[in-house]
């Protein structure tokens, strides 16, 4: 197939198709921007997981969003293989398809062009751990083949800003979808004892549910009129309360890139993942970095991070 070229974009209908989890759907929105914005005029459609993808439509960034039904797309990544004429008609109706699905014999997007039109337009499934660029800007790079470049590479959700009244609210992810990534959980009792001493602070204790039961012990340290606990709520819920918080403090994590994306100062506890690559795009966010082992990670060194990024939720 010829590579493909601004012009056939700009006849009507793309199609985005993003997997992976929370973090790495939140890191592709620079490239969602960056399609609304070259061609305004375009629907654009995500296909994707529903509970994650909602974040686009909710956000303006995209018009729709689709589900990826697994078993929908079996045929697809077979030689040859039998389509699902449901699926195949969707993928007929786009002019412009850019895939971020793992498909290194591209057996995919061979079956797609089988049966569409459409450029086709394969991206990173995953950015490359060792590179000096940042996950951002290498899911940005297949869009060059369009004409654009220089685009934003921070993952952007504007929401309304937070009261500046006298209640606080500091949010905290105390999980991750990694248990090396986690800080462990009599640490993290710890310092709630030690920020609950600000007697104006209240508390908003996010998870889903890999910190089932975690954030109900972790609540329960706290002050019962100072906390609140937000446990597998739709996304675009949490997104829109994050933004009503002052602060945010958590793991490598899906939501601390959720908390980057709607403007959220914070301090985030980093261990073995690559920063470079994976940190949050956020000049608001802090990274206190443990190396390998974030269970080392002493409870006075967060302590001290709030201090100098999160001053109001540090004093006692």
């Amino acid at each position: 197939m010829d590579s493909p070229s601004p012009s056939t974009a700009q006849q009507g209908r793309i199609l985005v198709i993003r997997g992976g989890a929370i973090g790495d759907f939140i890191l592709t929105l620079p490239v969602l921007a960056a399609l609304r914005a070259q061609f305004p005029q375009n629907r654009l459609e995500v296909l994707g997981y529903p509970h994650i993808a909602s974040l686009a439509v909710a956000g303006g960034l995209v018009d729709a969003a689709q589900p990826i039904e697994a078993r929908a797309l079996a045929g697809f990544f077979a030689r040859g293989g039998d389509l699902d004429f449901t699926l195949a008609s969707y993928f007929a109706g786009f002019h412009l398809v850019l895939s971020f699905l793992y498909d290194p014999d591209l057996i995919f997007r061979s079956n797609v062009t089988r049966i569409s039109k459409a450029q086709f337009i394969q991206g990173p499934h995953r950015p490359e751990e060792t590179s000096s660029l940042h996950a951002t800007q290498q899911l940005l790079e297949p869009l060059t083949q369009l004409a654009v470049f220089d685009a934003d590479a921070i993952p952007r959700l504007p929401q309304g800003a937070a009261d500046a009244g006298a209640e606080r609210w500091l949010a905290i992810h105390p999980g991750s979808g990694s248990d090396r990534k986690n800080w462990p959980e009599a640490a993290w009792a710890e310092l709630l004892g030690v920020l609950s001493r600000s007697g104006n602070t209240r508390f908003l204790l996010v998870g889903g549910e890999v910190e089932e039961g975690r954030l109900e012990r972790l609540a329960a340290r706290l002050p019962a009129d100072r906390v609140e606990v937000l446990r597998s709520h739709p996304l675009p819920e949490v997104a829109a309360r994050l933004a009503q918080c002052h602060g945010f403090l958590g793991h490598d994590s899906g939501i601390t890139h959720l908390a980057a994306a709607v403007g959220l100062p914070g301090v985030v506890l980093w261990g073995p993942s690559n920063a470079t690559v994976w940190a949050p795009r956020s000049d608001r966010m802090t990274l206190v970095e443990s190396g390998t082992e974030l269970a080392r990670l002493p409870v006075d060194r967060v302590v001290q991070a709030l201090q100098r990024q999160l001053p109001q939720f540090a004093a006692s």
